[in-house]
């Protein structure tokens, strides 16, 4: 977690990995791009955070 200079005093910035290991086959671009959506609506959902654009 980061806090300070150049973030507003009232926000922090979080960075998350994540691996991906799928046991049955390869991940399609598809299937990166639904999970990834679900980590960050979780996310925002749990922390009333935002994605940095």
């Amino acid at each position: 977690v980061f806090v300070g200079a150049p973030l507003a005093a009232d926000k922090k910035s979080l960075a998350v990995e994540v691996s991906l290991q799928p046991t049955k086959q390869t991940l399609t671009d598809a299937d990166i791009e639904a999970v990834s959506e679900k980590i960050i609506a979780a996310v925002q959902n749990a922390t009333g955070g935002l994605l940095r654009q």
